[in-house]
């Protein structure tokens, strides 16, 4: 017996001191990554700080007042040079970074592209125009983390399709932002380099996981990004920072390049970011984010060239359809203000109210719509892909990592064991209308136990697109204004409110075009007017909502636009007309 107890606690102390030097390695690999930021973020300053004293005398408010479509004139006529716009928005970045933790990782390469850039024989459409990208599309030399520890020793071997077309058309990819771990979550934060915050509210998130993003636009360090959307990860940042976003259908831009995330576990593996992801019945897609609808817009222009088509034959080669953008004929615009699922905080069921009684009184026609089963939607469709397998292959990232406290709800969810859940689902089961499934849904996610039960799963979602779209031409509809989530939270609660991003992860399952546009923000009736809201029933996912965006006043309140797939002209038409009729109010 000795003998055994003796055995037993030396394997107790072997499991410890393994366990230790685990954690020890994973703090070294931070440390390290955290330290080479540092290190390239001080290196940038110096570069910039050698620019200013050669050129004192550079106006640089009056650069970072400039609209996208007035900067690029300025740079393609020569009354701006490149290098001063890129090392003016590189000071800019530097300042709102230093306040809001949005980048990741300045891209020195851009001197180089400085230079290549004035050896090209054509000025592209973005000439000169300095660009940020999200951390997980690929620059060659450049780590894509997705915020993951297991991402921090393999750099990118070759840029993506999408910064090869944007260097090719001009533009100086400058730095690469921050994104919250594995990006699913609507914040911005991961345990290599922490929290981002909004710029316009140091205690609220920018949204994700597009958030570096977000912040870095909105704080004036960049005047185009590129960003990703699979639940809502362009939109919600563009909400939470009063931007404007565009999530197009998923294959009207290259995916290739792009660092998987979690979802990528399933076809590829996460480090393994050279090969084109494969389908998925609810697609990722690229997109823009900017200032304005016209800066999405020229984006778009740019992106969709031949460039474009010849290096990633998947893309279907159709060019941005100038006519269908800059059109004036009168739409026929479907409108709703809640999809009956997560009730949205007052001030943004306003905004839609708001717009469409201005695109009414500009002569387009507004018919009511009423978007079908979206608690069906919500778990049997959105949630059932992700998590098919009960949430194994997202645990499995975060294998030999430090789980983020915003991904934690999440995450002990998921480690329930399927007794546990069987329980859990089978006592909620009489609160089933109470609860709205806002928590069953997590409790009980269906999983796919076969391989015919995911091919069934694949149909469901088709069949579901099909029924909404014919709903859709029912009613002659050209394209919709619906409400987005927000204003921007409190950091840490969009982890506790997974569910609520309904407005937006609808159109991720359908892969129709969706963007956000801002056209008013929080104001003290809206703020008085959230303390009697009550959400569905009142319960603690509602209270929890309110709790997440009170203390808003004066924060960006914005619609979402959405038109049919391969339509983005459409649905930036939309956004034009909104963003016009929302400046003259």
């Amino acid at each position: 017996p000795s003998a055994a107890l003796a055995l037993l606690c030396s394997s107790a102390a072997a499991v410890g001191v393994w366990k230790w030097l685990s954690k020890r390695q994973i703090q070294k690999k931070i440390e390290e990554a955290r330290r080479t930021r540092d290190e390239g973020v001080k290196k940038m300053a110096k570069v910039v700080q050698q620019f200013r004293e050669q050129v004192p005398s550079v106006q640089t408010d009056a650069i970072l007042s400039l609209p996208l479509l007035e900067l690029t004139g300025r740079l393609r006529e020569g009354s701006l040079s490149p290098k001063t716009v890129l090392y003016t928005y590189l000071e800019k970045a530097l300042e709102v970074t230093q306040q809001t933790n949005c980048l990741r990782h300045f891209i020195p390469e851009c001197e180089e592209q400085l230079q290549e850039i004035q050896r090209q024989r054509e000025k592209g459409l973005l000439y000169g125009i300095p660009v940020s990208i999200k951390d997980h599309i690929g620059h060659k030399g450049h780590l894509s983390t997705c915020g993951l520890v297991q991402c921090l020793d393999t750099p990118v071997q070759e840029d993506s399709v999408l910064v090869k077309v944007l260097k090719r058309q001009g533009a100086i990819p400058f730095a690469m932002t921050n994104v919250p771990q594995s990006l699913f979550n609507y914040d911005c934060s991961n345990p290599i380099f922490g929290q981002t915050l909004n710029p316009f509210n140091h205690q609220k998130s920018p949204g994700g996981s597009s958030g570096g993003e977000g912040a870095l636009i909105a704080g004036g360090g960049s005047i185009l990004g590129i960003g990703s959307d699979i639940g809502g990860s362009i939109r919600l940042p563009s909400s939470f920072c009063g931007l404007c976003g565009l999530k197009p259908t998923a294959e009207r831009l290259s995916q290739c390049g792009r660092a998987e995330g979690w979802t990528g576990v399933w076809h590829t593996r996460l480090l393994n970011m050279d090969v084109c992801s494969c389908p998925t019945p609810v697609p990722c897609a690229l997109g823009p984010m900017a200032r304005d609808v016209d800066s999405l817009a020229l984006c778009m222009k740019a992106l969709l060239c031949q460039e474009l088509f010849q290096l990633d034959p998947t893309v279907p080669p159709i060019p941005f359809d100038e006519e269908v953008y800059s059109s004036s004929a009168p739409l026929r615009v479907g409108y709703y203000d809640t999809d009956g699922y997560f009730p949205l905080p007052p001030c943004m069921r306003r905004a839609v109210r708001e717009a469409r009684g201005a695109l009414q009184a500009a002569g387009h026609q507004l018919v009511p719509f009423s978007p079908p089963r979206i608690p069906y939607v919500m778990t049997e469709l959105f949630l059932k892909t992700f998590f098919a397998d009960g949430g194994r292959a997202w645990l499995d990232v975060f294998t030999g990592d430090i789980v983020d406290p915003g991904l934690k709800p999440q995450v002990n969810c998921c480690k329930i064991p399927k007794l546990g859940k069987k329980l859990l689902a089978l006592i909620l089961k009489p609160l089933q209308f109470l609860l709205l499934l806002k928590l069953k849904n997590v409790a009980k996610i269906s999983t796919c136990r076969s391989v015919k039960e995911m091919w069934n799963h694949h149909h469901q979602i088709q069949a579901y697109r099909t029924e909404f779209i014919a709903r859709w031409r029912e009613l002659r509809l050209d394209v919709v204004l619906c409400p987005v989530l927000g204003p921007a939270f409190t950091t840490g609660y969009p982890g506790k409110l997974l569910t609520a991003i309904s407005s937006t992860m609808l159109y991720n399952v359908l892969n129709f075009p969706a963007g956000v546009v801002p056209v008013s923000t929080v104001t003290e009736s809206d703020e008085e007017e959230l303390n009697l809201y009550q959400g569905c029933c009142d319960d603690p996912w509602d209270r929890t909502l309110k709790e997440a965006v009170a203390g808003a006043v004066g924060l960006p309140v914005a619609v979402q636009c959405v038109a049919l797939p391969w339509r983005e002209e459409l649905c930036l038409r939309l956004m034009k007309e909104v963003e016009t009729l929302s400046r003259e109010k």
